[in-house]
């Protein structure tokens, strides 16, 4: 099964475990499940460390790549498609992040990992976190 990290749990996930509930954290650690975090995480957090609003141990450059080969975490690129289907999805959420997570979890067929109680709107398969 594979599983894509909103931003935050990918970042709990670092810093603050118990965040993430233990049945979530079982079934990513499970060796038949590939997790991937978007490229479009990685543009998230480069623009709020940037801004001074999330403070990290080191700049993103490293801090994202290291953990995601620690963890075995699979990269998931932003296509053209992706960020074209964002155009078709309604406007139960503005943040253009997680729009954009959503059209990648719709068109890969991907269940989303979120805690967003607004994701769940969506026609997309999520997996509380």
């Amino acid at each position: 099964m594979r599983y894509l990290l909103d931003t935050h749990v990918w970042l709990w996930l670092q810093s603050d475990t118990a965040r993430v509930p233990d049945s979530v954290r079982t079934r990513l650690a499970d060796p038949a499940s590939t997790v991937l975090l978007s490229s479009v995480s990685s543009w998230e957090i480069a623009i709020k460390f940037a801004r001074g609003k999330l403070p990290l141990p080191e700049p993103p450059a490293t801090y994202v790549p290291t953990r995601m080969y620690r963890d075995a975490i699979t990269a998931l690129p932003v296509s053209h498609a992706h960020a074209l289907h964002v155009a078709t999805l309604p406007h139960h959420h503005s943040d253009p992040f997680d729009r954009l997570l959503i059209a990648q979890a719709q068109l890969e067929g991907i269940p989303l990992v979120t805690a967003d109680r607004r994701i769940p709107r969506y026609d997309v398969e999520v997996l509380p976190a």
